[in-house]
């Protein structure tokens, strides 16, 4: 018998006059220590899943079976584990695990709970931080107290729902491999939520989608037949992964594919020239900036010897020292490196956003000295203006850019660029309407329709599920093809990496962060994922990139 059975649940909720169904006949069987991924995007109702499994909701229909019985409510059998880790912040590491092992174990001593919270704290690596409070903490060491929290109370079933999605790569894959091992060392039945198809592979016994959309129901299932453990650089080259990543994304890709809006522009980008960034300067700006002309008069971009310390009660802390890199008009960098390996900093220097401490960066031949319009930025919070319209939060930079151009060559700069990223149809609808996505796709056509010389993209998809990341990539290829606009893209995603660039520049580890590497990734364009999973370097390329990443996991940072 299956120890958790869903059985046709269907769930809805009503707002106003409408009725909007989030679950919808939806069946489902595991096994007694069975670790299954669901893999679930925007708008398929993951976490309501998660919430009737866990007995916090109530299905509307169709019911749920946990050892043959009526799930009916909460139960510390059934251990939930959110994106969101809710600790009591005036408690310590110890103390917010022990109020879970208090109120399950009450039948323990005193001591074997103190042993038990021990046992749990010490196996999420918390062991040297028992006694930190939860502000003394990072994201990820946060988040391990809430796992650590969830197994203490020794649960039959655990739930995750999307634990790791708001961490760090690096960290994110430390408690991939920390799941993995509890779940080996216990074999607790899990069942994870995700939007990572790599997580799911590198975890799941089974992956089964969950639809988005009008569907709300279950896809197709894939069992996942690769030997464990599962290590991200071992896998790379196992042809069996390889089929199954495929296989898995041309499948959610065909799902994207169906919900995706049309990006067809409905009227010609006009041939107009956008005023130099030297233009709305004062002049004694401006002639500061002619005056100091580039190195290499052939390289577009130039960072030479860039240095970023910022002061410190401790001392000067030297956060990127001396970075060199030449880019060439038309090409597109990815910069990829650990957290706090000054990648955004970097990115930051090349906006004119942060001051250089010493060397200097320069665009087509002058010294950035502040911030311009002929350079444009996504973030990865698009920082709309929430009571403004899509076409207004555009507007707000053509009309600073293009103010010698008609009306109307302006809307239709505004509407092309707004078309482009999907968003022929919303355009009028204001940005705190807008869902994330949308909301990043404005952020993307704010960016391009200001017709800058560089495009910096600091991590514009992180804060997305897969689905719309890779909808987004896709955009963004499409948009990059047509205008060549030289671009600088900082990410974590080896695959976005790959995917985007003419070169992946990686970064060492901070302080004193410098290259440690460039590669060359000499792949046809147009790319698409499908024809990047096919193409016969694609996997090297990828290794490549793993490798570092991985021998810098531990390595000490570089010094000056």
């Amino acid at each position: 018998m299956p120890i958790l059975e869903m059985k046709r649940v269907c769930k809805s909720y009503t707002q106003g006059v409408r009725t909007q169904s989030v679950l919808k006949d939806v069946s489902l069987a595991i096994e007694e220590g069975e670790f299954v991924a669901l893999v679930g995007f925007s708008g398929s109702g993951k976490t309501t899943l998660v919430s009737i499994l866990a007995g916090l909701i109530t299905a509307d229909a169709g019911g749920v079976l946990f050892k043959g019985r009526p799930v009916t409510g909460a139960s510390p059998e059934r251990a939930v584990v959110f994106q969101s880790y809710s600790l009591m912040p005036w408690l310590s590491v110890t103390g917010n695990v022990a109020l879970a092992v208090d109120a399950v174990h009450s039948d323990m001593s005193a001591t074997e709970r103190a042993a038990l919270v021990a046992r749990y704290v010490k196996m999420v690596g918390l062991g040297h931080a028992a006694d930190r409070r939860p502000s003394e903490l990072s994201g990820g060491m946060r988040q391990r107290v809430a796992v650590a929290r969830a197994l203490a109370m020794e649960p039959e079933l655990l739930l995750l729902d999307e634990p790791l999605s708001a961490l760090d790569a690096l960290t994110r894959a430390k408690l991939q491999d920390e799941i993995e091992a509890i779940w080996e060392s216990n074999r607790r039945t899990v069942v994870l939520v995700t939007n990572d198809v790599d997580e799911a592979l590198l975890l799941a016994d089974r992956i089964i989608a969950l639809l988005p959309g009008e569907a709300t129901g279950l896809g197709r299932e894939f069992r996942i037949d690769l030997p464990r453990p599962r290590d991200r650089k071992s896998v790379n080259d196992n042809p069996g992964y390889k089929e199954l990543r495929a296989e898995i994304t041309t499948y959610l890709q065909g799902i994207g594919n169906d919900r995706s809006a049309s990006r067809e522009a409905r009227v010609n980008l006009p041939d107009v020239t956008p005023l130099s960034a030297l233009d709305p300067l004062p002049k004694a700006m401006r002639e500061a900036q002619k005056a100091r002309q580039a190195l290499s008069p052939g390289k577009y971009v130039e960072l030479y010897e860039v240095v970023k310390t910022y002061p410190t009660t401790r001392g000067p802390l030297t956060v990127v020292d001396r970075f060199n890199l030449d880019i060439a008009r038309g090409e597109f960098v990815s910069l990829i490196g650990h957290s706090g390996c000054g990648k955004s900093t970097v990115l930051s220097m090349a906006a004119g956003l942060t001051e250089v401490s010493d060397g200097g960066i320069v665009l087509d031949g002058r010294m950035v000295a502040t911030a311009g319009p002929d350079r444009g930025i996504v973030f990865q919070a698009p920082n709309l203006l929430p009571w403004l319209t899509a076409r207004e939060n555009v507007a707000l930079g053509v009309e600073r850019v293009f103010p010698h151009v008609s009306n109307g060559e302006r809307s239709d700069i505004i509407e092309y660029y707004l078309s482009r990223v999907g968003l022929a149809d919303a355009m009028d609808r204001r940005a705190s309407e807008l869902s994330n996505g949308m909301r990043q796709r404005v952020g993307l056509a704010r960016a391009f329709a200001l017709s800058p010389k560089l495009l910096l993209l600091d991590e514009p998809f992180g804060m997305l599920d897969a689905l719309t990341r890779w909808e987004l990539q896709e955009v963004l290829m499409d948009v990059w093809k047509r205008s060549r606009v030289t671009a600088i893209c900082v990410t974590h995603d080896v695959d976005e990496a790959i995917l985007l660039a003419d070169r992946v520049v990686m970064m060492t580890n901070g302080p004193n962060a410098r290259i440690g590497k460039v590669m060359k990734v000499d792949l046809p364009r147009p790319r698409s994922r499908r024809a990047l999973l096919e193409h016969p370097r694609y996997y090297e390329y990828r290794g490549e990139l793993l490798s570092f990443l991985e021998e810098y996991e531990h390595a000490p940072s570089a010094v000056a």
